[in-house]
């Protein structure tokens, strides 16, 4: 289902249609302003860390273009924005002192959504954490969440009043796992222990972090950002479907379990947790404080096999193959059913409260034709699959109340670099003319239907 208008009628009247970005990803003058060098920042400039040692020193240059931009928000006919903060803006060093001149370009920021119409939903921490912090040991040390608390504190007080929404953390399994244990992302570590330190410390800064927005903004909705994964076994052995389980528990449970309910996953515990920091008290009432909402960012299935061999480590899996014919730029398969099964297994194992699709969307590297046109519809039809997904959902009575598209523009996609596009505009780096693609158009298109009350589910 392509029309956007007939897609647009499966909807409520009051669903959020919104774009996402992140602040390390697009902002660029990382040494402007006050701010200060995050591990990002580092790790970028780091040689064989990023694609073509490119780095966030300009990005998409929003910090300058920030008018521009908000006006092609408004362009984009979405009602709703969902953006970062930097913490190195704002304190800098993570600790000590406050940089007016950082809550001066978010207040920028908030003012000119207010007075185009766009609701605001933020993110504190999308990953680049100042890099000073990480001479006590970043997040494998307590003390940083702590320093979030603060920081949290901070912001809120500055910017909540203009805030529709707030999460505490974008996609920790990213942060935690690939930072700690893959090695892929800042800070680039490969060890279990420091990973399962940096779950915990994560973990407790987002508790931390909604005790502190509840205390300075009691009315704003707090919530956080899971890149929940559909794990699929990879075939109906009695091994896989083990793996599966245990795949399910390391890369959800880690965040879910104590989030949810207040515990870690018992198969994480017996097999990790003499690797773990000591959990103390308070710290799980702490994390499994009730939120508000919850937002999902989905893009493909994790498909895994059973990994018997010996120096395997938990949850002792390997990837299996591919399901799906067709792939997406930076080879993620496209499987928009298993979106569904995510979320129905996530409400039946989990007491979560309504949700936002917070991310999706895809990565294909069509460039400017000769038309000045940007023809990516393979990126228009996965959008327009995994929207009939949420539409299925929503009529089946999940509490999804929104979607943001990932992302408004071309960005710093991490690792990839600039290599990797997944923009509904297309960026061209050399001159930061920005060029809306065809998938924008359509997304355009469905989005200034809402809102609008004629069809209000039961």
């Amino acid at each position: 289902m392509t029309d956007p208008k007939t897609l647009a009628s499966r909807f409520p009247g009051d669903f959020t249609f919104g774009v996402a970005t992140a602040s390390f990803q697009i902002e660029g003058a990382t040494k402007e302003g006050g701010r200060k060098p995050s591990i990002w920042d580092a790790f970028s400039n780091m040689p064989g860390r990023v694609f073509g040692r490119h780095n966030g020193d300009v990005a998409c240059d929003h910090y300058h273009r920030l008018e521009q931009d908000l006006d092609l928000i408004k362009e984009m006919g979405v009602s709703s924005y969902r953006f970062s903060i930097a913490w190195p803006r704002i304190i800098p060093e993570g600790v000590g002192w406050v940089n007016e001149k950082g809550l001066d370009f978010y207040d920028r920021l908030l003012d000119g959504c207010k007075a185009r119409g766009i609701k605001t939903f933020a993110t504190l921490y999308h990953w680049d954490l100042p890099l000073a912090l990480l001479g006590d040991g970043g997040w494998t040390a307590r003390s940083t969440a702590y320093a979030f608390q603060r920081y949290a504190k901070v912001v809120m007080a500055r910017l909540g009043d203009r805030l529709d929404a707030v999460a505490t953390f974008n996609e920790p399994w990213c942060s935690v796992w690939l930072g700690h244990l893959y090695g892929v992302h800042a800070p680039g570590e490969r060890n279990m222990e420091a990973a399962l330190h940096a779950m915990h410390y994560t973990n407790l800064a987002h508790g931390l972090g909604v005790e502190a927005i509840r205390d300075v903004s009691p009315n704003v909705p707090v919530g956080l950002v899971l890149n929940a994964h559909s794990v699929i076994a990879g075939s109906e052995s009695t091994e896989d479907k083990a793996a599966t389980e245990r795949a399910f528990d390391f890369h959800n449970g880690s965040f879910f379990g104590p989030v949810f309910k207040g515990e870690y996953p018992a198969s994480l515990l017996d097999a990790l947790g003499d690797r773990m920091p000591e959990v103390e008290e308070g710290d799980l009432a702490a994390i499994s404080q009730k939120l508000d909402w919850w937002g999902l960012n989905y893009y493909t299935p994790m498909r895994v096999l059973a990994d018997a061999s010996e120096e395997a480590e938990f949850p002792a899996t390997k990837p299996a193959p591919f399901v799906g014919e067709t792939v997406t730029d930076i080879g993620w398969e496209i499987w928009s059913a298993a979106m569904k099964s995510l979320v129905m297994d996530l409400y039946d194992r989990y007491d979560l409260p309504e949700m936002y699709v917070t991310e999706n969307g895809a990565c294909y590297n069509m460039g400017v034709g000769a038309d000045g046109e940007v023809d990516d519809q393979p990126r228009l039809d996965y959008y327009a699959d995994h929207l009939s997904v949420c539409a299925d959902l929503v009529s089946e009575g999940y509490p999804l109340r929104g979607y943001f598209a990932w992302s408004l523009m071309d960005n710093f996609e991490w690792a990839e670099g600039y290599r990797m596009r997944f923009g509904l505009v297309h960026v061209d780096y050399e001159t930061q003319e920005r060029t809306v693609k065809k998938s924008g158009k359509w997304y355009r298109d469905l989005a200034l239907n809402f809102p609008h009350g004629n069809h209000k589910t039961a």
